[in-house]
């Protein structure tokens, strides 16, 4: 464009990467002005060196931090440092390898959010967000397909808890009628997931073997499966003990520590009691596993809610479980006192070395209680309902 006198105006080139604007006089001289930014005089004139870094190199950085990550905030910090990590960090890559700890997430914290976040590990092929998500799926929002379809994935995937999370279910028929048990699914998982270690799941498999629950009875490997559960188990704790460095020796006396219920309708009835420890059979005072990260969260959820999944329905009466049942009198009662109920005989195993021995009383206590006036106590309705202390 020209002036009237036939002169040029200076031509301006704009660079809107590196904000540079290059100006030329009329002269012809190159006159370059740089876009002020707002920088602390401890890095004026210092070259950002992440802005040159290969999304590659990034992407990798963020993958091992999203694999050793202790806690969900761990990696959500990453999160608000900057739009590039905001964008790299939410990549398949980065998701598909996080943490088991990166989904301890709190049951008052629950949100849209977080469901999302949890939804997009599992579209990322993270085999534990899929057992997260679908046993909250499954149990705290009633979402029976999706759940157990996500619980199903992560199965395929060789995920033991998954595995015996589907035992359980098919053990109950939970999600549907009483007619929907399939005893010998329940076994075939719970077998697969005691091959691949999971102490549970073997606790149940040797208990279906003695009492040929789902499986053709056979006593003695059932017990012999019993014994690799408790060797495992007690493995398991000297193991992560050594990594902490806690001292074991009082394994060898009492709990003095009172252990509360899960369910707090419970509490008014029967008094905190010395913790049982696991394996006192065998003079170890093992403290009890932790429990999943997802157990965790049920047992907030429905904790939350006063205990009460539903109307007329209950809590597992172990402490590390939370499974609700799904319908009336899904879970079998104990066949002594009939005030505590177990989604599986494994359940009912810890519950009865870590606090059920303690309190537990004849069957006449419970039956006079209730009268004949009661809702029923699940011990009328034939053996499938009652378990039966060992």
């Amino acid at each position: 464009m020209r002036t009237r006198r036939g002169i040029s105006y200076p031509r301006a080139h704009v660079c809107l990467d590196d904000i540079v604007f290059e100006r030329r006089d009329f002269a012809g001289d190159n006159m370059a002005c740089r876009k002020r930014r707002r920088l602390s005089p401890g890095i004026a004139g210092k070259r950002d060196f992440f802005d040159v870094l290969p999304d590659d190199l990034v992407i990798s950085i963020l993958s091992k931090l999203s694999s050793t990550a202790a806690c969900p905030s761990d990696f959500a910090n990453v999160l608000i440092v900057c739009k590039r990590l905001n964008s790299l960090a939410v990549r398949p890559l980065v998701l598909s390898k996080a943490s088991p700890k990166m989904f301890a997430i709190k049951a008052k914290s629950w949100s849209e959010s977080a469901h999302r976040f949890l939804k997009n590990c599992a579209d990322a092929g993270n085999v534990e967000a899929c057992y997260t998500l679908g046993m909250i799926l499954f149990y705290c929002l009633e979402n029976r397909g999706s759940g157990a379809s996500l619980m199903a994935k992560a199965a395929i995937s060789s995920h033991a808890p998954a595995l015996y999370s589907l035992a359980v279910i098919q053990f109950n028929g939970s999600g549907g009628s009483k007619n929907d048990k399939d005893l010998r699914a329940g076994v075939a998982l719970c077998a697969r997931a005691a091959f691949l270690g999971h102490i549970d799941a073997l606790r149940e498999l040797g208990h279906c073997l003695q009492d040929g629950y789902g499986v053709r009875q056979n006593v003695a490997k059932g017990r012999r499966f019993l014994v690799q559960a408790n060797a495992r188990e007690l493995a398991t704790v000297l193991s992560s003990a050594a990594t902490s460095n806690n001292f074991t020796r009082s394994w060898l006396t009492w709990s003095p520590h009172p252990i509360p219920h899960p369910n707090p309708r419970h509490n008014h009835r029967h008094q905190a009691v010395p913790g049982c420890p696991l394996l006192s059979d065998f003079g170890c005072n093992v403290p009890a596993p932790e429990a999943h990260q997802s157990s965790k969260f049920l047992a907030e959820w429905f904790g939350a809610r006063g205990g009460v999944p539903g109307p007329g329905l209950r809590l597992c009466s172990h402490v590390g479980c939370g499974r609700p049942e799904t319908r009336k009198h899904e879970f079998r009662r104990c066949s002594v006192c009939g005030a505590v109920n177990y989604c599986s005989r494994a359940c009912q195993a810890l519950d009865w070395k870590l606090r059920h021995k303690a309190e537990c009383a004849p069957v006449e206590r419970w039956l006079d209680e209730e009268g004949d006036g009661g809702e029923g106590n699940g011990a009328v309705h034939g053996n499938d309902d009652v378990i039966a202390e060992s």
